[in-house]
């Protein structure tokens, strides 16, 4: 099986990945608003080290191999029966509703309705890309949306945001290979502190993102 993408390939992946694409990723903080908002001092890069090898970041990956493995209907099923809370739910539903729909409409691609990380290797599957460059940018793109997010709350200034992005750069590649024979059966996680933020974080007061 071919492990490079072609150039073809990863233009579409920039496309899909990008911020210009129309999935809404800056709205989400996945929780990291409320951990900021009781803990301004947060260590960021343990948090997001945790949530990639841990939490949502592992989780996605499973789901993501599913996804392009033709499981995509029951990795849907158990990515949204296993969200920790409403608001994480919200989160993955919308994104791929919005990854989806535009896939429909701008790559005439007939994507059925699923959650992001699923969706995303629904697709890659159609457009035979290989997996795990897939796997890495996704998580990238993942975890440079919350630095992003850390940023706009004033937890880190632009040169040491993206100092924290090329260090978390190797976190991303160290889960796509610990999750390499991982399937369903392997979801679950350990991250309870950006669980439990992003429960708090749905009744939480003024607000700048959606979880």
């Amino acid at each position: 099986m071919p492990t490079d993408l072609s150039a073809a390939q990863l233009m579409v992946l920039t496309q899909w990945l990008s911020p210009a694409f129309p999935v809404g990723a800056f709205s989400y903080s996945h929780g990291l608003e409320f951990a900021l908002g009781t803990a301004p001092d947060l260590d960021v890069e343990a948090w997001l080290q945790d949530v990639l090898r841990h939490g949502a970041g592992r989780n996605d990956a499973i789901l993501l191999r599913s996804g392009f493995d033709g499981r995509s209907a029951e990795a849907d099923a158990l990515g949204r029966a296993l969200a920790p809370s409403a608001e994480r739910l919200l989160e993955t539903e919308q994104q791929g509703a919005a990854f989806c729909r535009t896939l429909r409409g701008a790559f005439g691609m007939d994507a059925p309705a699923l959650i992001y990380p699923v969706a995303l290797g629904w697709a890659a599957a159609e457009k035979r890309m290989p997996l795990a460059p897939v796997l890495t940018i996704y998580l990238h793109a993942f975890m440079s949306n919350l630095v992003a997010a850390a940023q706009r709350l004033s937890a880190l200034g632009q040169t040491d945001a993206q100092a924290m992005i090329e260090r978390l750069g190797a976190v991303c590649s160290e889960v796509v290979a610990a999750t390499q024979s991982c399937g369903l059966d392997d979801l679950g996680g350990s991250a309870w502190g950006a669980d439990v933020a992003s429960m708090k974080h749905e009744d939480m007061g003024p607000r700048i993102f959606r979880t």
